[in-house]
């Protein structure tokens, strides 16, 4: 009798034991270590690992990000974000030169291919001429590397003041093509000298285009 009463016991005394290593080992009071790996934020900054679960945190400002499209990058300096301007636009960002009338739009859009298109008809169909109405000539395209990507350059409008250059890029695989407007506001568009590339607006997308991540 003794003897199982000492055997029941070691049996309890064994469970207890398991039971605290047990609970010790999946509640430890210990700090966790994450991987030292860094994600490089489009602005080029980096951040690490962080929290329980050893996730990267959101790349803070200027960094932007877009899940729902999969695209991040680095706002330019002086450009807010500002109320976007029709149903295809996701963003649109905004820098006034108040010693001037001089105004500088950045306008990002998405527009969907359907099945039976391409990204180069998707793009024919929405590059549309702002003083004529009609579709930009395929003649007037060109291309461009802007980091590691290349897009198609459009000239939409100038006119009145008003330079309006897009940047499109087809995405690989995706069903979709994004769309980037330099919109600059009171340049002298008269001018047959004046270098586009130079204006404020271009300038600014040209640089962000540059930090674009994704897709």
């Amino acid at each position: 009798m003794k003897s199982l009463f000492l055997g029941i016991l070691l049996i309890i005394v064994l469970g207890i034991g398991g039971f605290v290593y047990r609970n010790a080992v999946e509640h430890s009071s210990q700090p966790q270590a994450c991987p030292l790996d860094a994600l490089m934020c489009p602005d080029g900054t980096s951040v690490g690992r962080s929290g329980p679960a050893c996730v990267f945190p959101v790349c803070p400002p200027p960094n932007v990000a877009f899940p729902d499209i999969g695209i991040t990058f680095a706002v330019p300096a002086g450009f807010n974000l500002v109320e976007t301007s029709d149903e295809a636009s996701f963003a649109m960002y905004e820098s006034i030169d108040a010693s001037s009338t001089k105004k500088a739009n950045i306008v990002m859009r998405r527009y969907a291919i359907d099945a039976s298109s391409t990204p180069l008809a998707t793009i024919q169909q929405t590059a549309i001429g702002g003083a004529s109405g009609l579709p930009v000539s395929a003649t007037e395209y060109s291309s461009v590397r802007l980091g590691e990507r290349f897009f198609t350059v459009v000239p939409i409008e100038r006119f009145e003041g008003v330079v309006d250059i897009a940047y499109y890029y087809a995405r690989s695989g995706s069903k979709d093509v994004l769309r980037f407007d330099a919109i600059d506001t009171g340049a002298d568009w008269t001018n047959p000298k004046l270098n586009v590339t130079a204006l404020p607006a271009q300038v600014a997308l040209r640089k962000l285009l540059t930090t674009l991540q994704g897709g």
